[in-house]
């Protein structure tokens, strides 16, 4: 098995992409979109990191054993992504940020 070169243009090309979609996440940060705010930021991660792994890490030229390990990292990453939101979704709470900056001091001259 030979070895793949990539080709200049396609490496300048996701480079780029990267470069814009790293400025999309910036500009999306600064934009209250509610809860969609993290379902943006995941799509555009996801779509950073699958740019990187095909290409820069040459994965779309590799054997068809080491993309079964990139998939089932992906699906693992996608089950603990999962878990995650639904004990986040399961608690009763409330956020309150900085609640020691609203507190008054008690006797004190702070």
């Amino acid at each position: 098995m030979t070895a793949h070169i990539p080709k200049v243009r396609p490496l300048v090309l996701v480079w780029a992409s990267l470069i814009v979609l790293t400025g999309i996440t910036s500009a999306v940060s600064k934009i209250d979109l509610g809860e969609w705010n993290v379902v943006v930021a995941l799509i555009i991660a996801v779509t950073k990191a699958s740019l990187v792994a095909w290409i820069f890490m040459g994965v779309r030229y590799t054997t068809t054993l080491t993309k079964l390990f990139v998939v089932a990292g992906l699906v693992w990453l996608g089950i603990m992504l999962l878990i995650t939101a639904s004990d986040y979704k399961s608690r009763n709470w409330t956020y309150q940020g900085q609640p020691w900056s609203q507190t008054k001091t008690v006797g004190g001259s702070h």
